[in-house]
């Protein structure tokens, strides 16, 4: 145990070592700063990740951008000769693309959001990657990743058809209900969308001219994960007064650095 402290003061102490160090030259150009020193910029820790701007990030990582996909896969399989699911939608357009590309560059993307690096990546500290914690009731500690899942699978979950008391799922009922979510939805859940990363307007407009696949492409079209979001019950209109059994504990507001300040209201239209 004493060797397992003595470890974890000597990465603080190389820690506060390399952040001083990064602090003298902040606001240095990357082309300035070595290796050590760029992973330790303070724009990669908090408070100055929450303000940090697309341009900020991208000065050093601006190859997600310039990066393409495979021709050919290892197996010998062409890309073009390739259709994976999320491609059969009607919004998707194109041929394949990087995955940064898509959410970042692509028009329907912008269309829709606007997503910043900082939505995703909330940081990253090399000290806390993989270090036991000194006891067990350090609850302090946290094993960081460079994307924590959960803002993935805000919009790559299930579709949770037996929440919303449906038969079916919804590739097999869409053409009864005319393939158009607001033959429901007009009513219900209308407050929706209302997150800084997304463009509440465009998406309302752009799901009552082309219908259902600009909402399923969200909620169950391009799934990657077997479960669906728990997303927050923002109050409507006409709902109910009382929970369903499937929604209990369910927050009422979004988190809070996705919620629409003033500031920012006019920038999601």
């Amino acid at each position: 145990m004493n060797v397992q402290r003595s470890r974890l003061w000597m990465l603080a102490l190389l820690s506060a070592a390399a952040l001083s160090a990064t602090a003298a030259v902040a606001g240095a150009s990357p082309k300035d700063m070595d290796y050590q020193r760029a992973r330790w910029d303070p724009l990669h820790f908090s408070p100055a990740i929450e303000t940090a701007r697309n341009e900020d990030c991208l000065a050093c990582h601006k190859e997600i951008l310039d990066d393409k996909v495979r021709k050919q896969s290892p197996a010998g399989v062409k890309s073009a000769n390739a259709l994976a699911w999320y491609q059969t939608l009607d919004t998707y357009a194109g041929q394949q693309e990087t995955f940064h590309w898509r959410h970042l560059q692509s028009p329907y993307a912008n269309s829709v959001m606007q997503l910043q690096c900082n939505t995703c990546h909330q940081g990253n500290n090399p000290r806390d990657r993989a270090v036991n914690p000194p006891d067990t009731n350090f609850t302090a500690f946290t094993l960081r990743k460079n994307v924590n899942p959960d803002i993935c699978l805000m919009c790559h979950g299930k579709y949770p058809y037996e929440n919303m008391a449906l038969p079916l799922p919804w590739t097999q009922m869409r053409d009864g209900l005319q393939n158009n979510c607001l033959t429901c939805h007009m009513a219900i859940r209308t407050n929706r969308h209302q997150v800084n990363f997304l463009k509440p307007e465009a998406i309302e407009a752009l799901a009552a001219k082309e219908g259902g696949d600009v909402c399923y492409g969200c909620h169950g079209g391009r799934q990657w994960y077997r479960i669906s979001y728990p997303y927050p019950r923002h109050a409507w209109d006409t709902m109910p007064t009382e929970t369903p059994d499937w929604a209990q504990g369910r927050p009422q507001e979004s988190e809070a650095r996705f919620r629409i300040h003033p500031a920012t209201a006019e920038k999601t239209k």
